[in-house]
């Protein structure tokens, strides 16, 4: 008898520690797997009737507000609305019982509910009065600013980033198609369901946060990277070497030549090669002086195989080729961005920012502060590097040969009278029948001897054409566009 009651309390004590073991290891180990699934609606239930903070504009439009649901027979007290709509949409995301929620409303939940570690300590004093325990994010952009990026834009597929390269705040983050997250943030489940399925039936995919979570060809955008990491190795100046002038240029392994645009001729000094955007002398640059070690350490310490650190859910790596150490063909092909080279417009915005910020690229970021209900503030975000990819010295080099291409090469038409801008064209081929392209340009502007104060990259898909004055022509004046106004904004117009 003793002996069963023993097996018996042995069996209990095992069944105690597994069921122990088991919920620990689902509240611990599964929580934020078990909180991102879909099919999971309780935390969403939870969160739904539950005060939630603002999301604003650093110039104070409201992007995101809880509001009291109109349906009085509905469970929820609160609807989650989104006063500028599309304008935010892949900024904002959504908050939708159905579905989740997405980009800041995901990235941020936390801070919006009062559910920190740090919200719930102060909000103790909240049980004795009336008072909401929200956090209200600020983000750094700004609403006029992406108006003037969604216009210049248009109805053209492609993205818009604007960034201060001093602090990585990005001040401008459009791309078209767009979306209203209302729609899917809607409580009432046959309306935002119809409203799902027609997003994601939608020609572009206007859900998906093409900026940063979608990677392109970047065409010789990249050039200023390779021209960079051949400065940083020492192994390019400014006056060394001079590549011949050439129509194209072969590398070992392969009778297939890379070509310039168009048959052009072209050749000379890392400045002369940059500001006409040379294939041929690149090609050679990238492939036989700095070689593939270094072009692959190189491209990496520009974030190249990295997602980059932004403070919204799932972004995209940028990708350089790993093989090209012992593929020539392929690293000439990819040291003018072509081949397996593919990036986000983050990313090449991060690589103008980094030359305009004396070889620093800062950490970009939206959140700049998050208050209570009583305007204290809870958070503040301290700006901070990310990579160092270039000496101080070398980035202003490499500025002021990017502001050689605005001033007389294929970005003119990025000029802005009365600043200092510097840019870099940049054509992804698609096709020859008929000619169609990725158009790019990526550049910073400032006042004259002044540290830039903006960087943008803008990328407009599909175009048609494809020589190399393709993305001048296109995306240059959307970038031009878009920092004169957060120029005229820093100036206080």
């Amino acid at each position: 008898m003793n002996r069963s009651i023993r097996r018996l309390g042995i069996g209990i004590v095992v069944l105690y520690l597994a069921l122990f073991v088991k919920l620990n290891w689902i509240q611990v180990v599964d929580k934020q797997a078990l909180d991102e699934n879909p099919l999971n609606t309780a935390q969403v239930r939870r969160d739904f009737n539950r005060p939630r903070g603002s999301i604003s504009t650093a110039d104070g439009a409201v992007l995101a507000q809880s509001v009291p649901n109109p349906d009085t027979s509905s469970e929820f007290e609160r609807v989650r609305t989104y006063p500028e709509g599309a304008l935010f949409g892949q900024s904002t995301g959504f908050f939708s019982f159905r579905y989740g929620s997405t980009g800041l409303e995901k990235q941020y939940s936390d801070l919006l509910t009062g559910s920190t570690f740090k919200q719930q300590i102060r909000g103790f004093g909240d049980l004795l009065v009336a008072r909401e325990n929200v956090g209200n994010v600020t983000v750094s952009l700004r609403k006029d600013v992406q108006e003037v990026a969604r216009d210049a834009l248009g109805d053209r597929d492609g993205s818009v980033v604007a960034i201060d390269p001093r602090t990585g705040e990005l001040l401008a983050f459009w791309s078209f198609p767009s979306y209203d997250p209302n729609y899917i943030s809607n409580p009432n489940g046959t309306q935002a369901e119809a409203a799902w399925k027609l997003y994601q039936d939608a020609p572009g995919q206007p859900m998906r946060a093409h900026q940063y979570q979608d990677r392109y060809f970047p065409g010789s955008t990249f050039k200023v990277v390779t021209g960079s990491v051949g400065l940083q190795t020492g192994k390019v100046t400014n006056d060394d070497p001079r590549y011949p002038t050439a129509t194209s240029y072969t590398p070992p392994q392969t009778n297939l030549a890379i070509s310039n645009f168009g048959g052009e001729v072209c050749g000379g000094t890392l400045p002369q090669i940059l500001k006409v955007s040379c294939n041929s002398a690149f090609a050679e640059m990238g492939q036989a002086t700095i070689g593939g070690p270094d072009m692959l350490s190189g491209a990496e310490s520009w974030g190249f195989n990295k997602a980059a650190p932004i403070d919204l859910p799932d972004p995209a790596k940028s990708a350089f080729p790993t093989d090209v150490i012992t593929n020539p063909p392929k690293l000439a092909q990819a040291s003018i961005g072509q081949n397996d080279v593919q990036a986000t417009p983050l990313q090449m915005a991060l690589v103008a920012a980094g030359v305009a910020n004396g070889g620093t690229v800062m950490t970009p970021h939206l959140m700049t502060e998050v208050r209570d209900s009583q305007g204290e503030v809870i958070e503040r975000y301290d700006p901070k590097p990310w990579l160092t990819p270039m000496s101080a010295d070398l980035a202003e080099t490499m500025r002021q040969n990017m502001i050689g291409v605005v001033q007389g090469g294929t970005a003119t038409r990025m000029a802005i009278p009365g600043y200092e801008v510097g840019g870099k064209t940049g054509t992804a081929q698609l096709g020859t029948d008929p000619p169609r392209s990725h158009t790019w340009i990526i550049g910073f502007a400032g006042d004259p001897g002044q540290a830039p104060t903006v960087a943008v990259a803008v990328v407009v898909l599909n175009q048609s054409g494809a020589n190399e004055s393709t993305g001048g022509v296109v995306a240059a004046p959307i970038a031009r566009t878009v920092m004169e106004k957060v120029l005229q904004v820093q100036r206080g117009g």
